[in-house]
């Protein structure tokens, strides 16, 4: 039995991140507590857990990340909360979930699809989109009070149709996938789960439970069918005529590459806005060119990471930072902690786009590391070569909107006034 720590700050309560990420506690826990027993106390619904071991330093995170040997994807999954047993058979299908030499098959053979020459075909692509949709939203700016929610104008549909096309979805279907990475992703927010879980029992509703993803692998077999009789040049194509992954094992990539694929640029991209607009500074230099784009995009993800957080399961008994972990305890890193250490990050709190080196984690690390990454950073990097392009200045006309959640480091909007 696990004692928990005295007077240590809470970092599970997903309502603590609804104001953004909780500095002064993960400064608190960097240096008092670097891997601290947190309770998984009943919050929002959900019943309480067994706790888990909260690691906030950027060297321990790196290693817990690194060694999937002594830190299991299988044993538990990957979020916090522990799933229904009887679900996580299946969930240990999305590579996500697996270990190695299991999760490096998976991974490789997804790679053929998700190759970065691939990814870089479709630049000019993202880049009329952005361009297409942030001038619509000055249009509409203009035309109204000047103000504009750059969530619902901009960033939600770059990040949809871009994922969509890559993966080769029809654009009369792409709706879903929005509607599908709301119910994943946003379970915890009762604004967002609420629309999502309706028709459900009252009790909360585990979105990755099969009964949950139905309708996506229903889709996903759809499409693949499609594919197979009217290839293209698309992430969904190669995997359909790979011939090498099982039913089970395609569903399960369809429902990490829409879901995941999506909200990783879907949270960062508002986030680096905001950032941007908080710290005008910086927008100067960089719309002047004294900040190279680059090195920004880096910087705004190690400011805003978009996952906050990321379970293992220890396989053995071990130690972090001089603590005990029993074999079958929960451990979980937190990104946004560990892109803040000051062991790592010289003034870790002013945004600096000429910050060398940079090594965040907002994309993991180890076998894990995104597998979408390049397509993200190319994203971002557009978009804000576009913005720098089309907006003289980026100001708040009022107070954003964000995720509650402790996995997700999500903005539900960002409302900025674009007439200037």
């Amino acid at each position: 039995m696990t004692v928990r720590d005295t007077a240590v700050p809470d970092v599970f309560d997903p309502r603590g991140y609804a104001d953004g990420l909780p500095h002064a506690a993960y400064r608190r826990l960097r240096d008092e507590h670097p891997v601290a027993w947190q309770e998984e106390h009943e919050v929002l619904g959900w019943p309480a857990g067994p706790g888990f071991w909260a690691v906030t330093r950027h060297e321990d995170v790196v290693r817990v990340l690194k060694d999937a040997r002594t830190f299991s994807s299988h044993l538990g999954a990957t979020q916090i909360r522990d799933p229904d047993p009887a679900d996580l058979p299946f969930i240990r299908r999305m590579a996500l979930n697996q270990d190695p030499p299991e999760h490096g098959r998976l991974r490789r053979l997804v790679s053929r699809a998700f190759t970065p020459r691939r990814v870089e075909r479709f630049g000019s692509a993202v880049r009329e989109r952005a361009r297409g949709l942030l001038t619509d939203a000055v249009r509409t700016a203009r035309d109204g009070d000047g103000t504009c929610d750059v969530v619902e104008a901009v960033t939600d549909d770059f990040a949809l149709l871009n994922l969509a096309d890559l993966l080769g979805v029809p654009a009369s279907e792409r709706g879903l996938m929005l509607e599908w990475t709301r119910r994943v992703i946003g379970y915890q927010d009762p604004d967002e789960a609420a629309p999502a879980l309706a028709g459900a029992p009252a009790e909360p509703v585990n979105p990755r439970s099969p009964a949950m993803l139905r309708d996506m692998f229903a889709f996903a077999h759809e499409l693949t069918a499609h594919k197979r009789r009217h290839p293209a040049d698309d992430v969904m194509t190669v995997l359909a005529l790979d011939g090498e992954l099982t039913a089970p094992e395609l569903e399960m990539f369809f429902f990490l590459l829409t879901v995941a694929g999506n909200d990783t640029v879907r949270s960062a991209a508002p986030g680096g806005l905001l950032a941007l607009a908080e710290h005008p500074e910086v927008y100067r230099a960089l719309r002047a060119g004294q900040a190279g784009v680059a090195g920004c995009t880096e910087e705004l993800l190690r400011w805003h990471p978009p996952v906050l957080s990321f379970r293992r399961t220890a396989a053995r008994d071990t130690g972090i930072a001089g603590r005990t972990v029993r074999a079958g305890e929960k451990v979980v890193v937190f990104h946004g902690s560990a892109n803040h250490d000051e062991r790592v990050f010289t003034a870790p709190h002013r945004l600096d786009p000429a910050r060398d080196p940079n090594p965040h984690v907002s994309f993991g690390d180890g076998p894990h590391v995104c597998l979408g990454a390049h397509f993200a950073r190319l994203q971002l990097r557009v978009l804000y070569e576009e913005t720098r392009e089309l907006l003289p200045a980026l100001e708040l006309a009022g107070p954003p909107r964000r995720l509650v959640s402790n996995f997700i480091n999500g903005l539900k909007s960002l409302p900025l006034r674009l007439d200037g």
